[in-house]
């Protein structure tokens, strides 16, 4: 049981330190890829303890009502607490108990929404390319799906297959090589699976809103992966292509909003940042950086675990 209690001081920790220290180091978007790791990475780790909580809170019960009196990683809390008072605090195992029952209840509750909101958010991408596809049309030398609009919007949507749409406004603001980067960026989020990495973010910052390292992290990796994409536009089509594209389509009328729309994420920020790029040495300082923090964020459960059970067991062993 302490292994578990450990791996929720961990992730509780995280999730409170986390935001901000991350929010320092990836929002000028300098190594923008790694910034996202670093936030996946995060994720991950405060998930993946949980569930090795309530695996390990499972585990023990099983373990200890099939063998009475006895405990998965040693009874030390029981001999220090007989030492004292002489006697087994049967109130303390009934605690342990409830607390194991609760995590597992609310870890299942959470995975379920969590799934339930994934399946949702899936079967409406799906069905949003498919009617696009329907509605929309061909028009040579556009690698996209065109719809009939009076607001310049691009975006992709996720699907099977995944569609790229561009409106007709948007190709009458954009010259031929703004429309490529344009398309480059969109193309790009269906390549890294940017829409299913943002749904899964923003399906656990729903199901978990008070959770601030989701929600925090809906918004930042959102610019991130818009600033990936542009990366990518760039070094296709150059940087000013992007900007010049990036200007046209906001400057034009406002917006739609889309599930991983582009054109409306810090659109000045992402334009500032591919005029005027950070140096070598600030990208080599932020990558060393974000590395560092995803290495020893991502062995944080593992080192948690292991220290507990190195702990409880050099306990017990001195208690022999």
């Amino acid at each position: 049981m302490i292994v578990a209690a450990s791996l929720l001081l961990y992730s509780f920790v995280v999730a409170v330190l986390a935001p901000p220290l991350l929010v320092r180091l990836t929002h000028r978007g300098v190594a923008p890829g790694l910034g996202v790791t670093a936030w996946v990475a995060t994720i991950g780790a405060v998930v993946l303890s949980w569930a090795a909580a309530a695996a390990v809170f499972v585990v023990g019960l099983v373990y200890v009502r099939g063998h009475p009196g006895r405990s998965l990683f040693g009874n030390c809390p029981a001999r220090l607490h007989a030492a004292v008072s002489g006697r087994v605090d049967l109130a303390l195992q009934v605690t342990l108990t409830l607390l194991a029952v609760l995590a597992v209840l609310v870890f299942s509750a959470v995975m379920w929404r969590l799934g339930h909101r994934l399946g949702r958010m899936r079967s409406h991408t799906h069905g949003h390319a498919r009617k696009i596809r329907m509605v929309g049309h061909q028009v040579s030398g556009v690698d996209a799906v065109v719809l009939e609009a009076s607001q310049p919007d691009a975006y992709c949507v996720a699907g099977r297959p995944s569609a790229i749409v561009v409106t007709t406004a948007a190709i009458g603001v954009l010259d031929h090589r703004q429309l490529d980067a344009v398309l480059a960026h969109e193309r790009a989020h269906l390549t890294g699976r940017h829409p299913q990495a943002i749904a899964v973010i923003r399906g656990l910052a729903s199901s978990l809103p008070w959770i601030s390292l989701f929600t925090v992290a809906r918004a930042e990796v959102a610019r991130l992966l818009e600033m990936c994409a542009d990366d990518h536009a760039a070094r296709a089509h150059g940087s000013r292509a992007v900007v010049s594209g990036l200007i046209a389509m906001s400057v034009t009328g406002p917006l739609t909003s889309r599930a991983l729309g582009g054109l409306n994420t810090a659109v000045l920020d992402r334009a500032v940042r591919l005029a005027s790029p950070a140096s070598p040495a600030d990208r080599m300082r932020a990558r060393r950086s974000l590395a560092a923090v995803s290495a020893i964020i991502s062995i944080g459960p593992l080192a948690t675990g292991l220290l507990a059970v190195s702990g409880v067991m050099l306990c017990a062993s001195m208690a022999v």
